[in-house]
């Protein structure tokens, strides 16, 4: 029993992460649907919605499908489950990361948030796609530790906007809420994300193995 528990324990807590970003794509979703209006206005989305569409849908299943893929005692009783799955989530993650650079380059914000941001978006949003491509090729070459490895750097990237609610809560209310300070906070969410990432990679073997024999797999060969 304590075992099965440990296996979830990883998943639900990244489920637990992208709740609130789920939740506000979900109300902007009705909003470009014609329901009532629950968000901030921006007449740049209602403008050209597609792509926003397509980066809140795709995000959603990046992040919550995603999580599973954590879950070793979950792969190991429906590896099929996880192979599917896993190409699901390269086509979710390829979707999320173009999007968003999409609307990085045509939906550009003003001052200092895009000069901080911008730069920042346009190499993470790159990273990911160039990450989601490694471990996908590296899992043909049935390696699965570079696999384990690239994916598990996508995943974070692609979970940014979970931690951001806690670096903009913490740093607004340290700091305050002008543009360059929150643009900052925007951005401290990708090194956390990557820093949890890089340590579970590189932590010792036999850390990881007792608590997780079978490596995290996003997509499988076929």
């Amino acid at each position: 029993m304590t075992t099965r528990a440990s296996t979830w324990r990883v998943p639900i807590a990244l489920v637990a992460l992208g709740t609130v970003p789920v939740i506000a794509g979900s109300l902007r979703l009705v909003e470009l649907s014609g329901g009532t209006e629950t968000m901030p206005s921006d007449a740049r989305y209602t403008a050209s919605p597609l792509p926003v569409v397509l980066h809140i849908v795709s995000a959603t299943v990046f992040a919550i499908v995603g999580a599973f893929q954590f879950s070793t005692g979950f792969r190991r009783r429906r590896p099929g489950w996880h192979r599917r799955a896993g190409r699901v989530l390269v086509i979710a993650g390829l979707v999320v990361a173009l999007s968003a650079l999409w609307l990085n380059q045509f939906y550009p914000r003003a001052d200092a948030t895009r000069e901080v941001l911008y730069p920042l978006r346009l190499a993470f949003g790159t990273a990911m796609v160039l990450t989601i491509i490694l471990g996908f090729a590296a899992i043909r070459r049935r390696d699965i530790a570079r696999h384990r490895a690239w994916l598990m750097r996508s995943y974070a990237i692609g979970l940014v906007a979970g931690t951001q609610v806690f670096t903009l809560g913490i740093g607004g209310r340290l700091f305050g809420n002008a543009d360059l300070t929150t643009a900052l906070w925007m951005g401290a969410a990708w090194v956390i994300n990557l820093a949890v990432a890089e340590w579970d990679i590189h932590r010792p073997l036999a850390h990881r193995t007792r608590r997780a024999p079978t490596a995290p797999r996003l997509a499988t060969s076929r």
